[in-house]
Order: C-alpha cells, then structure tokens, then sequence
C-alpha cells in the first residue's frame, strides 16, 4: 500500500481517535508522518514522528512546519483534524469557553493552512484537509460554539479552495458523523444514543472509516477535488 510514498504529512490532534487513525493509515501508505497533540507522549508505531502541539500558538506552527521544512524540504499535505466539543447552548456559554473552541476548532485550522501554504505555492502542489463535521452542515440544539466553528471550518476551506485553485494547492474539508472515539466515549451516553438513533444506518462509525477518507483526499487520487465536503456520516445528512 503505497498510496502516499514519500509524501510528508502533517496530522494534528493526533493523539487518539481519529487524528490517531489518519496518522497510523498514512504511515502505512509510505507518507513521512508529523502527528501531534497537546499531550506530551505517545506511543506511536516507529517511523511516525511526534510533536507536542497548542494548535492556537502562532509559534509553534511556524516551529513545526519550519522544522518539516529543513528535514525534508517540503510539507506536501497537511490534516487539520484537532479539535474539541462544547454542548453549552449559546445564552450558557461564557466568553472564556466560547473562545477556548474558537482557538483550537477554528484558529488552529487559519494558523496551519497560513503556515503551510507559502511552501506549498513554491512548489506548486500540496492537499489540505481540513476536519469539519456534520454539525458544520447542520445543526442541533445547544453545541453553539462547536457548530460556529464548524461552520467556519467549511467555509474557510472553500475559500482556500477557490483562492489557490489555479496553484496546485487542494484544499477539502472532512465531515465525519457520529465517531466511536475517547472523546465520545468519555461525553453523556444519552447524547451518543441519541445521535445514534439518529444515523439511518443505526451504529458509529470508526475512526479507520475516517482515515480512508483522509487518506483519498490526501493523495493524488481526489487530484480533480477541491472545496469539496467529503461526508463521512452513516447517512446522517441525507435525512
């Protein structure tokens, strides 16, 4: 399986769940991985570099991707996946939360497509994918920090699409339905049944379904695709 040979990718919020499944599937298809997270270790399979990352500080994005840059000349694709989930409905929510989701969800996503992109216009190439969700399409009742973002990370790639189109530089988003992950494990069961019960194929999915999205949108297959949602979601939106 070499369908990323000797691409160098860049994964955040690589530390479990799906960020963790797109870096291990991308190593497993030649790609040179960088996978970070906020937390300090991981155990990942030898080969897979590990950063740790706030993805809202301004300087370690240009630390990351400067380092890329010196050891293997380019950043060829670059996965925004890191992200967390407020449930608080909009008169709940303080300020301090609010900007805490916009930091990481949205902030985080402007930031590496702003530290990558230069690179990728010398060379005239490169695939961004940047993890949205179906609550970027459509909503439901409280969530209103996580759907903002969201929605933004939607818009924000189309607009990178379309602004760098004629340049060689790909840039899709990824909307992943209800995921069986630490981060839904550890939320209400209540709120993961309902989403559930929701999805018209009536299971989650698993990260590795998600990786395989990534993955084509990564590599030279989807090379006709850009500001294209890729939804990944049991059937969740068709409704």
């Amino acid at each position: 399986m070499t369908r990323l040979t000797d691409k160098v990718a860049i994964v955040t919020g690589a530390g479990r769940g799906i960020g963790r499944a797109i870096a291990e599937r991308f190593h497993r298809e030649g790609a040179i991985v960088i996978a970070t997270s906020q937390s300090r270790h991981h155990d990942f399979a030898p080969g897979i570099e590990y950063v740790q990352q706030d993805v809202a500080d301004e300087q370690g994005w240009s630390a990351i991707v400067g380092s890329a840059l010196e050891r293997h000349g380019r950043v060829d694709v670059l996965v925004n996946n890191a992200g967390i989930i407020a449930y608080e409905p909009l008169h709940e929510l303080s300020l301090a939360d609010w900007q805490r989701v916009i930091d990481v969800n949205q902030t985080g996503v402007f930031l590496g497509m702003r530290e990558v992109v230069p690179s990728m216009l010398e060379r005239g190439a490169g695939s961004i994918v940047n993890v949205s969700s179906i609550w970027g399409n459509a909503a439901v009742a409280g969530a209103h920090a996580y759907h903002a973002t969201k929605g933004a990370v939607r818009m924000m790639s189309k607009n990178a699409a379309i602004t760098y189109a004629t340049t060689g530089i790909r840039v899709n988003s990824l909307h992943p339905g209800f995921i069986a992950t630490p981060l839904t494990d550890a939320q209400d069961p209540g709120v993961n049944e309902y989403v559930v019960s929701m999805t018209p194929m009536g299971r989650a999915g698993l990260p590795d379904e998600i990786a395989a999205g990534a993955l084509f949108l990564a590599s030279d297959e989807s090379s006709f695709m850009t500001g294209a949602e890729l939804v990944i979601d049991g059937g969740y939106l068709a409704q």
